[in-house]
């Protein structure tokens, strides 16, 4: 079986022989695959009028513990959405009426990002969906080939500095 990065390795190699194109293997196929995943975890996030950011938002705070609050900069390390988005999503949440932003009672100066009841059971409608998506992404792959892919993208993450710190 043959895919569009081994036409490019083979042009490559028409092309630059003296050099070793052989990482671009690995990365021009995970580039391909994170952009095909995207638009199919777009396609279900849509369905529960969502994006990506704003089901990582609701997801970071359902899975965090009763009663599913969190500071914003507690949200950012815990989630996915980047700090400059953070504002401009929870704002937009809040309007839907999903989360809600309260002061902390222990410490006045901070303000706590609440997970409403509308919130969660939009994100216990949508999360089963997205786990479904997923597995039938993954479903091509035996068991073995799930656990290598899992294994080697940790690994090359930690090399990368994107080890969780606990």
């Amino acid at each position: 079986m043959t895919d569009h990065v081994d036409l490019v390795l083979a042009q490559w190699g028409d092309q630059r022989p003296d050099l070793d194109v052989s990482p671009m293997a690995v990365f021009g196929r995970l580039s391909r695959a994170a952009r095909l995943v995207s638009t199919e975890l777009a396609r279900t996030f849509a369905m529960h009028g969502l994006d990506g950011p704003s089901f990582d938002v609701l997801a970071t705070l359902r899975r965090s513990a009763p009663p599913h609050r969190l500071t914003p900069a507690e949200l950012m390390r815990a989630s996915m959405v980047t700090s400059g988005a953070i504002t401009q999503r929870l704002d937009r949440l809040e309007a839907r009426g999903l989360v809600t932003r309260t002061r902390s009672e222990a410490d006045g100066r901070n303000r706590l990002v609440g997970l409403t009841d509308a919130g969660r059971v939009l994100i216990d409608a949508a999360l089963p969906d997205h786990l479904a998506t997923e597995e039938r992404l993954l479903a091509p792959l035996t068991t073995e080939e799930r656990n290598a892919l899992r294994d080697g993208l940790r690994a090359l993450l930690a090399s990368l500095g994107d080890a969780e710190q606990r």
